[in-house]
C-alpha cells in the first residue's frame, strides 16, 4: 500500500483513468491485455479501490439481467409487452460474465465465489391488474432464448416454497403473482474490483496512485490533455499529460467533464440522490429468503428506487437487504463536498436543470417524502413484503451517493436520464461515464463501447483476436441464437462456479 502512496506520477502517459471503481479497473485491464506496452495510470482520490459506488453496501449487488426488473419491460398502449431493453441488458451482463470468466481462466482473479454467487431473481406483484401484466410479461419473455426457464405462479403453496419469509401471515385470498429465474446472481462488485486492482498493481505495468485527485482537465494544442493532480497525503500538486483520458469518477465525472470544455459536455447537469437500506443479519430470517425479489415502483418514484428484498452475500456472510429509500445530500460522492451541487451549476446547464426540475415535480415531492421518513415508517414499507417484520431485527444502512444525469432537451429544456451513458468527444481522446443503473453489471459492455468509439481501428484490427478470446460472443446477438446463448452460459457457469 505504501508504495502506491509514496510514488510520484510521471509527467506523461498514454492513458489516464480517473477513479478506482469497476469501470476504470475494467478499462485498464482490457487495455493492458490488448497492449501491455501502453503506459497507463489510474488516479483514485481515496485510499482504496471501490470505496464509492462500487462498494458492496453502496449498491444492490444485483447482476442485472432483466430477469426481475419490471421497469425494463414496459407495457405498451396496445397492451403488448416490449422486451427489447430487457434482452439488451441481459446480453450486456452475459458479456460481463464472459470477461470475468477469462480473468479467472488466466489466474488474474481467483476464487470467483468471493464476488459472484447464484441467487434466483424474482418479480413479485400484488393485485389482479399487476398479476395480469406479469403473466403477459412471462409469456413474452419465456419465448426468448435469453429468458427460457422463467417460471410463473399465482399459487400460494408454490410461493411459500420460493419465498417463505414473504408468505408468512399472508391471507390466502390475497392475489399475488411471481416469476422466478434460477440463473440470477448476487455480485460483490467491490471485491471484484479490488481483485482486478490487485492484478493491475502486482502483475502489470499499470501504475496506480491512491490518494491522488484530478482537479482539472484542459486540452492542449497538440491534441493531448493536461490534468492538475493533487497528492492528498503530501499536499503536492503537479501536472500530468495523457493522449487519452477516461473519467470514471462517479458523481465527480460531471464537473471534470465540464472542465474539459468539450462540446459534447454542454448542457449536462446532475442531481445527487443518496440511498438507504434496511439490513438484517438475523440468519433465521435469511434462511427463509434465498432470492432477490423486485416489485413495481411506487407512483412518482424513479426506476432506480424500485422496492426489492434481496439476499446478499458479502465476505462470505449472508444478509437481507430491503430498499432502497431515497435520501438527499448536495454531495456528488459519499465522501464528497456539500458544495458539489451548487458549484456544478453554470450557464451551460442552467436551462437543462430547470427544465428537468419543472417537468419532474412529482419526483421532487417523492424525494422530500422519502427524506422525511423515520425508521419506523421505513419498517412499515418493509411490512408490505414481510408482514411480521420486527424493528429490532433491521438496521438502517446508508448506501451510495448517485448523481442523476440531466441532459439538455430541445422541447423541455432538460430531461432526466436513468440509464448509463458514455460521453465521448469528436476526436475520441476523452470519454466519461455518466449515470447509474444498470451500472456495474454492464461495466464490460460500457467499456467496450468506449473502446469502439475511441479506438475503433485497433479494436476491429490488431486487438480483435484478443477481444474474442476475452468475450467469445463479441459482435454477435444472443437473442435468437439458442446455441450461442447455451455455449456462453455453460462457459461462464463453469468458470465462475455458479450453481443454478
Amino acid at each position: 500500500m505504501s508504495q502506491l502512496i509514496s510514488r510520484t506520477p510521471k509527467p506523461k502517459y498514454d492513458v489516464v483513468l480517473i477513479g478506482g471503481g469497476i469501470m476504470s479497473a475494467t478499462l485498464a485491464t482490457l487495455l493492458h491485455e490488448f497492449d501491455p506496452n501502453l503506459e497507463i495510470a489510474i488516479f483514485e482520490r481515496l485510499g482504496r479501490f471501490a470505496k464509492e459506488s462500487t462498494s458492496a453496501w453502496n449498491n444492490a449487488g444485483t447482476g442485472h439481467s432483466a430477469f426481475c426488473e419490471l421497469n425494463y419491460t414496459p407495457e405498451q398502449p396496445d397492451g403488448s409487452i416490449d422486451i427489447s431493453k430487457a434482452e439488451s441488458i441481459a446480453e450486456q451482463f452475459e458479456i460481463s460474465k464472459q470477461f470475468w470468466s477469462y480473468l479467472v481462466t488466466k489466474g488474474y482473479v481467483r476464487s470467483p465465489k468471493d464476488f459472484i454467487n447464484s441467487c434466483p431473481h424474482m418479480s413479485l406483484v400484488f393485485g389482479e391488474k399487476d398479476a395480469e401484466y406479469l403473466k403477459k410479461r412471462h409469456d413474452k419473455m419465456s419465448a426468448s432464448v435469453l429468458f427460457q426457464g422463467m417460471e410463473f405462479t399465482t399459487d400460494h403453496d408454490k410461493l411459500r416454497e420460493w419465498i417463505p419469509l414473504v408468505m408468512q401471515k399472508r391471507n390466502q385470498s390475497e392475489v399475488l403473482a411471481a416469476t422466478k429465474m434460477d440463473l440470477g446472481t448476487d455480485v460483490n462488485f467491490g471485491t471484484l474490483t479490488r481483485k482486478m486492482g490487485r492484478h493491475l498493481v502486482e502483475d502489470s505495468n499499470v501504475e496506480v496512485f491512491l490518494y491522488h485527485e484530478v482537479k482539472d482537465i484542459d486540452p492542449k494544442e497538440d491534441g493531448t490533455w493536461e490534468m492538475k493532480v493533487k497528492d492528498r497525503i503530501n499536499n503536492h500538486k503537479q501536472e500530468v499529460e495523457a493522449d487519452f483520458v477516461f473519467i470514471g469518477a462517479g458523481g465527480y465525472a460531471l464537473p471534470l467533464l465540464d472542465s474539459s470544455d468539450i462540446e459534447e459536455s454542454e448542457g449536462y447537469g446532475g442531481f445527487p440522490v443518496s440511498g438507504q437500506w434496511l439490513v438484517t443479519h438475523n440468519q433465521e430470517l435469511v434462511a427463509k429468503h434465498q432470492a432477490k425479489v423486485y416489485t413495481q415502483a411506487t407512483v412518482g418514484a424513479p426506476p432506480m428506487s424500485v422496492p426489492h428484498l434481496d439476499l446478499r452475500i458479502i465476505d462470505g456472510e449472508k444478509a437481507l437487504l430491503f430498499g432502497p429509500f431515497a435520501g438527499f445530500s448536495t454531495k456528488f460522492l459519499k465522501e464528497g463536498s456539500y458544495l458539489d451541487l451548487p458549484e456544478s451549476v453554470n450557464t451551460k446547464n442552467l436551462r437543462s436543470l430547470f427544465g428537468a426540475w419543472w417537468h419532474n415535480i412529482p419526483l421532487t415531492k417523492y424525494l422530500i417524502q422519502q427524506v422525511a421518513m423515520n425508521k419506523a415508517q421505513r419498517i412499515q414499507h418493509l411490512r408490505e413484503f414481510v408482514k411480521d417484520a420486527k424493528e429490532e431485527d433491521w438496521e438502517l444502512k446508508v448506501a451510495g451517493q448517485r448523481v442523476q444525469v440531466i441532459k439538455k432537451d430541445q422541447k423541455d429544456g432538460g430531461k432526466l436520464e436513468f440509464g448509463t451513458e458514455v460521453v465521448v468527444n469528436r476526436k475520441g481522446t476523452i470519454a466519461s461515464l455518466l449515470g447509474a443503473s444498470p451500472g456495474a453489471s454492464t461495466a464490460v459492455y460500457a467499456m467496450l463501447n468506449v473502446l469502439e468509439k475511441c479506438f475503433p481501428e485497433k479494436l476491429h484490427g490488431e486487438w480483435k483476436e484478443k477481444l474474442l478470446e476475452m468475450v467469445p460472443s463479441y459482435g454477435q446477438k444472443l437473442a435468437g441464437n439458442p446455441e450461442l446463448t447455451r455455449k456462453v452460459r455453460d462457459y461462464s457457469k463453469e468458470k465462475l462456479e455458479l450453481e443454478y
